[in-house]
């Protein structure tokens, strides 16, 4: 009975630590995927979306600051997940000023949304399509800390 309920806790602070608030996660339109997002935001406009990513830049202007996010997968909890896969870029749109010292490249980031639609915006030497979203909660993750710990017996592992 101890252990049951020593299970029960453990799972009630590793299951319940979401990032963004429970009415915004509510309102997330979880019937579109990001393939969807990426392809045509101009159809989505006004949706409400949750995305997540690693920051590439960031710049204050005075409509508001700019965060150039490279897109990543969330995990269970919100947090972009540490992987080579993305569908593209996109801009958030924080209505203020946020410390571009903070929101600065290589931070993980979380955002929930609305679709604003395309901006076309110089990415070296090329005019990038960004998916362009309305800050409506950022959460900024703390950098990660140690080694990845990952198990596994490595059975297509070559030697």
């Amino acid at each position: 009975m101890k252990n049951f309920v020593f299970i029960l806790i453990i799972s009630f602070f590793f299951c319940c630590g979401h990032t963004v608030s429970k009415e915004l996660r509510e309102g997330v339109d979880k019937a579109i995927t990001p393939t969807d997002l990426f392809k045509d935001p101009d159809t989505l406009k006004g949706k409400t979306v949750m995305l997540g990513g690693v920051i590439a830049s960031s710049i204050n202007t005075p409509e508001g600051t700019y965060v150039e996010v490279v897109q990543k997968p969330l995990d269970y909890r919100e947090r972009p997940e540490d992987t080579d896969i993305s569908y593209g870029r996109f801009l958030i749109l924080y209505d203020g000023y946020l410390d571009t010292a903070i929101y600065s490249m290589g931070r993980e980031i979380t955002v929930v949304g609305e679709v604003l639609g395309r901006k076309l915006q110089p990415l070296g030497e090329i005019q990038y399509p960004y998916l362009l979203i309305k800050s409506k909660e950022l959460y900024l993750f703390e950098p990660r800390r140690g080694i990845p710990i990952r198990f596994g017996i490595r059975v297509w592992h070559t030697f």
